[in-house]
């Protein structure tokens, strides 16, 4: 019996990678293969313009992670459809992984995805990784998740798309060692129900809504994590239809969020708002004012952690020298049982 290979190279099925030719057929033939033997298609350097692409379950699709922080490179998935949803679909693609490539957007269209799982419901854990990827200049978000269930990201960067780096609905994520930078609102916003992810050393920054958004999310851990010139708050935990809950924030730099780059009501003008929150920990945290680079544009932000409607909580031992430049805590009050405020030394940061 001939050797089943375990990678399929894209350009044996046909794919241009010139920068002009439409490889979407070409790709979807050697995405198709690698499926049916749980193989990988491999994407070598080079720009294959393309439509959307489906992944299948229990596959791989790489390239040669060779982009730059404000430069695609390497094995490039370049987006040519104005009218496509997205350049990955990941619906079906439980247990496959994508790493090394280049998803590049290049604005076209709107509200158009780098990576898309869209499902009606919750099914079984996806169990699929992303690593070493950069996805990029999209009108959408970079990574968008509706009802996933167990998924990883790592080394990654989500950049330069017009929505969120990372939108999630669902659960059960790791996301470790990723950069997102200079997206259009949050670098990662979670607005429906989400819980159950683990942040760590993520580098967070210039996005314009706010670095971490939460809307009523529960048992996260967020540790050891970057968080730079939020146009919003650096990070926002705030129970909308529902409380968040069982929420650990630990041992994160949070600098000169609440840029005011628009229109920000004060609060929003902030390191960090905590607002109906349930068994919470913000301890250990750095927070400081500043500016844009080069000593440039306003100082920000207003405010340095702005709570309010705190249960069985704690905010403490957080340092904010020069943390903020017209307050340093605000307690918007309504606290229930068990809500711990005290040892947050600092300072009023000035220009």
């Amino acid at each position: 019996m001939a050797e089943v290979p375990r990678s399929l190279n894209v350009r044996d099925f046909g794919a241009k990678g010139d920068g002009k030719a439409d490889d979407t057929q070409a790709i979807q033939r050697a995405i198709d293969a690698a499926a049916e033997v749980h193989a990988t298609a491999h994407i070598p350097e080079g720009v294959f313009v393309c439509s959307t692409l489906a992944l299948r379950q229990q596959m791989g699709i790489a390239g040669e992670p060779a982009w730059r922080y404000s430069k695609p490179g390497g094995s490039i998935l370049r987006l040519g459809d104005e009218k496509a949803r997205c350049l990955l679909d990941m619906t079906e693609a439980n247990g496959a992984t994508v790493t090394g490539l280049c998803l590049d957007g290049q604005d076209l269209g709107e509200g158009i995805h780098g990576i898309l799982v869209d499902k009606p419901e919750y099914n079984t854990e996806d169990s699929w990784r992303i690593e070493r990827c950069q996805v990029g200049w999209f009108t959408g978000d970079g990574v968008r998740l509706n009802r996933i269930w167990c998924f990883s990201m790592r080394h990654s960067m989500l950049c330069y798309n017009k929505e969120n780096g990372m939108r999630l609905r669902g659960w059960d994520a790791f996301l470790l060692d990723n950069w997102f930078s200079g997206n259009g609102c949050a670098g990662y916003g979670a607005y429906e129900e989400n819980a159950s992810v683990m942040m760590t050393g993520n580098r967070i920054e210039w996005n314009r809504a706010g670095g971490i958004i939460s809307h009523g999310g529960d048992t996260y851990n967020i540790t050891g994590n970057f968080i730079d010139r939020a146009g919003g708050p650096g990070i926002a935990f705030v129970g909308k239809d529902g409380p968040c809950s069982v929420t650990t924030i630990v041992g994160n730099i949070i600098n000169r969020s609440g840029a005011p780059w628009r229109a920000l009501d004060k609060h929003d003008s902030s390191q960090a708002r905590l607002e109906n929150c349930r068994g919470v920990v913000f301890s250990g945290n750095t927070l400081h004012v500043g500016r844009d680079d080069g000593e440039k544009g306003a100082w920000s932000p207003r405010c340095g952690i702005v709570y309010g409607r705190l249960e069985n909580s704690v905010i403490k031992d957080n340092v904010l020298h020069r943390g903020a430049l017209e307050e340093l805590l605000v307690d918007l009050g309504e606290h229930g049982e068990g809500a711990i405020v005290k040892d947050n030394p600092g300072s009023l940061g000035t220009p």
